[in-house]
């Protein structure tokens, strides 16, 4: 049987087809066509029509893959001036701690600081963790929030 005989008979046949997608369809409403002879008309619109969604897709992953990068770039920016800020917050005017009884730790917070340890006179403990922008806890330093507001606090000399 020739090709075209036999496209022929599955145009007028009642088989139906399962597609990949899980779908089904009757093959008789199916393009079927000789693939060994040029396309038809409407199998080039079609690939055309893929071949131009391929493309637009292609430039909107590229789009999404440029601000990915673009948006990288500023997060590891904010994040580096961040922490070079976090040892020298101390410093600044609005800091309402005495700089001399703050001690830096960076991680899981920033600082902790002794309050009165400048003149001797401890009266309370601070645990500061400097954010900025729409910045916020991670896992470690919320644990650490938790920890002091629910007072699980212990004092060791080993």
């Amino acid at each position: 049987m020739q090709t075209e005989d036999l496209i022929n008979e599955l145009k007028k046949s009642d088989l139906w087809a399962e597609c990949r997608c899980g779908g089904e369809f009757r093959i008789s409403e199916a393009l079927l066509f000789d693939g060994t002879k040029s396309l038809p008309s409407e199998i080039l619109d079609i690939q055309k029509a893929m071949l131009e969604d391929f493309e637009k897709r292609r430039k909107d992953l590229e789009k999404k893959i440029n601000l990915a990068s673009k948006k990288a770039e500023k997060t590891t920016a904010s994040v580096n001036i961040g922490k070079s800020l976090e040892k020298v917050f101390p410093t600044m005017i609005n800091f309402k701690w005495c700089p001399t009884d703050c001690r830096f730790l960076s991680d899981p917070i920033d600082s902790i600081v002794f309050n009165g340890l400048s003149i001797n006179k401890i009266d309370s403990i601070s645990f500061i963790e400097v954010k900025s922008g729409n910045a916020t806890l991670n896992k470690h330093q919320k644990a650490v929030r938790d920890a002091v507001n629910e007072e699980r606090i212990s004092y060791m000399v080993i």
